[in-house]
């Protein structure tokens, strides 16, 4: 971790790319908390600029429409309210007050939020409240609803069940960064009494890191998939010389230190994250504790793709990262053995490769403490998207069986839809803006309440795409967000598709219905744009060879009534589920 003075020295390092503004607000002194922010930003290599508005400034800031924060056009805008300014509050009060502070507190910091909402499209970042040591009443103060430590608990909980209501505040956990620093090294009495600084000078790399976590996962730099080492890894031994009953797991030696990290995994696995193998050795006796072992907590269901083979594991890795279609950096290498780790970093520095400690029962709060797998939404849907790997891989193998694509298109009997956003796809909506990277021609990202305010806003047309074919159901696979811009123009403010469905003819499909859309409206033109981004180059060319007339850098049209529908082998869905027969579009 980097030491404050070289975040502030990093603080004018120069970054390419895309501006990002943050406002910070506080009701305690930020100067130095902001320097640390902007400084692990442009350190992680993002264009930072952070905006200060000073000691004690929230209230002034948010309630003035006139105000420095909204005329800065931050991006996003982080609330501060203290705990040691909270404390000072409460002990103000009389005891009826101070029985209803959680409730009355929240509601202040909700206000905030909707003046927030009201004066910009500012995304809310919000901390939680650190602990402090008053307990009036000993440990009896947890029972008794009138002291501090009780109603901040109880705020804490209050503040979490509210943010999961609202789509476009995002949580800070400081508390955490306490839990994992204790409260001498987080806090400075002499800091907080001399300069109202609540978080001492050796604790601002740690914050500063939380709040830069938070912004890269919301532009959609995030990890997507975990590469799992199998020997001394998910178990301990090695299955190939001890066998089945010689490896430890569950009850046998340092078997339980391999269960709880199993468990961890599979975890992961249930929130979305991918699990890859990639092992040297025989596939056959590789997966021999997946499907033998009564106490392994994995099993094969749980793994997207399965690499066991004796070739080096950069080459393997590769390929994973080929089928699976997703950045390198959105991969993690876990590996128990250094070398094995450094071929891989060597040979592939984008991907991350976490420097494990030599005894496994450390490896599991060494990565907790690493928050690898930051996220900025979740839906409850990314359990399903290891069957989705799973067949996608089966799909790559029948490719390999035909002749040509065309002729291996045609067999999959492929069915799409274009809908309208519906609530129940708002979560999922947003969650594709925050991960498309690469299919995404101006890379938009978009939170659940800017969803929700599109899909009622009359000036837009927005769709979502669906796709299936005879493996199986891709689910929701693009995002379309067509904006009026005249009485008989359209422009596209955000096409994006996952790149599960490339070169499956999705592209054409989801195009010849936007056109038929804009006909069926009335619209006579429809104008689009594309913002070249490090990762979204593979498109750059997209409208060109869609029939789009070029009219200046990047920018594009073509008129409805001249559009020719491009060929695809995807059928509309049939709205009564009923198969039709397959046969190629025109």
């Amino acid at each position: 971790m980097d030491t404050f003075k070289e975040l502030q020295k990093a603080c004018n390092k120069s970054v390419e790319g895309e501006e990002r503004r943050l406002a910070i607000l506080g009701n305690c002194a930020t100067q130095f908390f902001s320097a640390a922010v902007q400084g692990y930003g442009r350190l992680s290599g993002m264009n930072l600029q952070v905006f200060d508005a000073g000691y004690h400034q929230i209230l002034v800031q948010v309630f003035d429409p006139l105000s420095e924060t909204y005329a800065f056009r931050p991006d996003y805008i982080l609330l501060w309210f203290a705990t040691e300014v909270l404390y000072e509050e409460f002990l103000s009060l009389g005891r009826e007050k101070r029985l209803t502070f959680a409730e009355d507190y929240l509601d202040k910091i909700e206000t905030c939020w909707s003046q927030v909402e009201k004066n910009t499209k500012a995304r809310i970042l919000q901390p939680n409240f650190v602990e402090i040591s008053d307990m009036g009443l000993g440990q009896y103060s947890g029972k008794v609803a009138e002291t501090f430590i009780f109603q901040l608990r109880k705020l804490n909980y209050l503040l979490q069940e509210s943010m999961a209501k609202h789509g476009n505040v995002y949580p800070l956990d400081f508390q955490r960064i306490q839990n994992e620093r204790g409260r001498e090294t987080y806090y400075s009495a002499v800091w907080y009494y001399h300069a109202r600084m609540t978080v001492s000078m050796d604790a601002l790399p740690d914050v500063g890191k939380a709040v830069v976590d938070v912004l890269s996962a919301i532009e959609g730099k995030i990890k997507k998939c975990v590469v799992l080492d199998l020997d001394n890894t998910l178990w301990g031994g090695v299955i190939g010389d001890d066998g089945l009953g010689g490896i430890q797991i569950g009850e046998l030696k340092k078997g339980r230190v391999y269960t709880h990290f199993q468990r961890w995994l599979k975890q992961l696995k249930e929130f979305g994250i991918l699990l890859a193998v990639c092992s040297k050795n025989e596939e056959e006796i590789a997966k021999e504790p997946f499907e033998k072992h009564g106490e392994m907590v994995l099993r094969l269901s749980d793994i997207s793709l399965f690499v066991a083979n004796w070739q080096d594991k950069a080459t393997n890795i590769r390929r994973i990262q080929e089928i699976l279609n997703i950045g390198m950096e959105s991969l993690v290498f876990l590996d128990d053995n250094p070398f094995e780790r450094n071929l891989v970093r060597e040979k592939i520095p984008e991907i991350t490769v976490p420097e494990l400690p030599e005894d496994p029962a450390l490896w599991l709060d060494y990565l907790q403490r690493g928050n690898y797998f930051e996220t900025a939404s979740f839906t409850g849907e990314g359990a399903d998207r290891t069957r989705q790997y799973q067949t996608e891989f089966q799909r790559r193998k029948g490719e390999w069986e035909f002749d040509s694509i065309e002729d291996y298109l045609k067999s999959l009997g492929m069915t799409g839809k274009i809908k309208p956003f519906e609530p129940s796809r708002y979560a999922r909506i947003a969650q594709l803006t925050q991960r498309s990277n690469q299919f995404n021609l101006r890379t938009i990202r978009y939170t659940e309440e800017e969803i929700r305010r599109i899909a009622k806003d009359p000036d837009y047309l927005a769709f979502y795409g669906t796709l299936a074919d005879q493996f199986g159901d891709y689910g929701l696979v693009s995002v379309i967000i067509l904006k009026r811009i005249s009485r008989e123009a359209l422009f596209i403010d955000t096409w994006l598709m996952s790149c599960r469905v490339l070169k499956r003819g999705m592209e054409e499909y989801v195009l010849n219905q936007l056109v038929r859309i804009a006909k069926s409206h009335g619209f006579k033109k429809i104008s689009a744009e594309y913002i070249p981004t490090a990762k979204n180059r593979m498109v750059q060319d997209l409208y060109r060879d869609m029939g789009f007339t070029k009219t200046s850098d990047n920018h594009y049209e073509v008129l409805v009534d001249g559009y020719q529908e491009k060929p695809t082998w995807i059928k509309e869905e049939p709205e009564d589920g009923e198969k039709r027969g397959m046969g190629k579009s025109q």
